[in-house]
């Protein structure tokens, strides 16, 4: 491509005299240094245009609804102005006047949008900055552009102006159903390849995009306590934050019905305690518990019977862990993200709490049976939870002095969080 700027235009659009050289004098007359695209509607819907913040680091794209201040300004202005240039003068008004309408009004002919919504637009940018972008072409056409434009802090001006478009005969149900199909397709391999697991919606709601109950999680095994996404700079996908919130609601909830003494563990008492929640980066949840208990939960007791895994009737799976001398309950059998549920007991002689099992981790020290006599309770992963009586002082015989107030991530000789703030 040798033109300077280059014009992505929708199938069905027609053209409208003068229309892409104002286009292209607007953008070029812009004081505002973040907009790098100019929008016109196709036919009678004009876009909405929408705030868009894309959080790389969780996965997310959030969408809001734009000020609509600029939409009166920029539709008074298409009134006064925009049809008797484009009527009246065509290309010649552009040709001559163009710097000077850019100058004298600029970018007051539109509004500053994050991204559209998915009315046909015909987007208008420089050639350098589509082919600066890693994926320039790909579909959809708005959605991807508007997503990248968003990591680099670009905005899109949509005029008021409109290209009309050709007309059609009305297509039938099935046409709308096979074009809504492949959009729907597009758009999911679109999210997927850019690592977006999470729209936010305008209206609050939420479009998923990552792993479920039927699939598995969206990282392999954890080496060294750093998950490959904390290696690529990024931290839990908020699909699986979700799915383990899930699995931590439910085993508590069963060994509180089934009267095991338990209480958060490690880095998940952390989380609870610095955030009410789990840690931004964490992969799995750790549950300590009274191993003389094990028995009173029904699920535990039939792992412990059979030496097998056992599926619960809302598709958790509890099983005994290979590594050691704890249990694991899983997600579903599909999808690994999982709560450790590690049995305690007093060492004889003492009144200390040990386990049989220890994999090296910092935080896997034995502690003084008084901070579980009695249990208090944190809020958790919105529910409430279980936890030593003074989880303060808990955490730092485990992490040490200032781990509350000084987030870390798990093994720094691997990565520090520093790197990533």
């Amino acid at each position: 491509v040798r033109t300077r700027h280059v014009a992505l235009v929708p199938d069905g659009a027609r053209a409208a005299p003068g229309l892409l050289r104002r286009m292209r004098d607007v953008l070029e007359a812009t004081s505002d240094a973040t907009v790098k695209v100019v929008a016109a509607a196709v036919g009678q819907r004009r876009p909405r245009c929408l705030t868009l913040e894309v959080d790389v680091k969780a996965w997310t794209a959030r969408y809001g609804h734009a000020d609509r201040q600029s939409d009166q300004k920029g539709d008074q202005q298409s009134d006064q102005h925009g049809d008797e240039h484009g009527d009246q003068h065509g290309d010649q008004q552009s040709d001559e006047h163009g710097d000077q309408h850019g100058d004298q009004h600029g970018d007051q002919h539109g509004d500053r949008c994050g991204a559209l919504d998915g009315a046909p637009a015909v987007l208008l940018l420089r050639t350098r900055d589509l082919f600066a972008l890693p994926f320039p072409l790909a579909r959809p056409v708005v959605t991807s552009l508007s997503l990248q434009a968003a990591v680099r802090g670009w905005r899109l001006l949509l005029l008021p102006a409109a290209f009309p478009s050709a007309p059609r005969p009305p297509p039938s149900p099935h046409a709308l159903w096979r074009a809504q199909s492949t959009l729907d397709a597009q758009r999911r391999a679109l999210l997927e390849r850019f690592g977006v697991k999470l729209e936010v919606l305008p209206d609050g709601s939420r479009r998923w995009h990552g792993c479920a109950k039927d699939t598995p999680r969206c990282f392999g095994t954890v080496r060294r306590q750093t998950p490959e996404y904390l290696l690529a700079g990024r931290w839990t996908p908020p699909c699986c934050l979700r799915a383990l919130r899930a699995t931590a609601r439910h085993v508590l909830a069963q060994l509180e019905a089934s009267g095991i003494r338990h209480w958060l563990e490690g880095g998940s008492l952390l989380g609870a305690v610095r955030l009410g929640d789990l840690i931004p980066w964490d992969y799995d949840v750790d549950v300590g518990l009274y191993r003389d208990d094990v028995p009173k939960c029904r699920w535990l007791a039939q792992v412990v019977a059979s030496g097998g895994p056992v599926e619960d009737p809302q598709g958790f799976l509890w099983e005994k862990a290979a590594e050691g001398e704890f249990f694991r309950v899983h997600f579903s059998r599909a999808n690994r993200l999982h709560v450790d549920l590690w049995p305690f007991y007093v060492r004889p002689g003492s009144a200390v709490m040990t386990k049989d099992t220890w994999l090296g981790h910092r935080q896997d020290v034995e502690f003084p049976e008084s901070f579980l006599v009695p249990l208090g309770t944190v809020p958790f992963a919105g529910g409430v939870a279980k936890a030593p009586n003074d989880p303060r002082a808990f955490l730092e015989l485990k992490f040490g002095p200032g781990a509350i107030e000084n987030p870390e991530y798990p093994n720094p000789g691997v990565r520090r969080l520093a790197q990533d703030v």
